[in-house]
């Protein structure tokens, strides 16, 4: 599910941009579909991110947060050429991740 996820990494001196596009319902469970049903929940619950495979971001989300969410954050100390990943879990155990290269901006 690698295609749930659009990452880039980019360098700003010894500092990795990170800037990560999931897509995802995250549908509350108070919404109603066209028959007036509530749609279940359906969330994402936790996203993790690593630099070179050393943990550098946890983050527990929950209904809250939109659609499609949007996620960036910074790893200092970085260079080009070094290995960022991102995956996601949701509440009905899906999940998915990608990994990139820190490239020079």
């Amino acid at each position: 599910m690698a295609d749930t996820i659009k990452i880039r990494a980019t360098l700003q001196g010894d500092i990795a941009d990170v800037r990560v596009a999931i897509s995802h319902p995250m549908e509350t469970g108070l919404r109603k579909n066209e028959k007036g049903d509530l749609i279940p929940l359906h969330f994402i619950t936790r996203v993790s991110a690593t630099h070179n495979g050393s943990s550098v971001l946890e983050a527990q989300w929950s209904q809250a947060v939109a659609r499609n969410p949007y996620l960036g954050f910074r790893v200092k100390g970085a260079r080009a050429g070094d290995k960022i990943a991102v995956g996601w879990v949701d509440n009905k155990g899906g999940k998915s991740s990608i990994e990139t290269t820190v490239g020079a901006s």
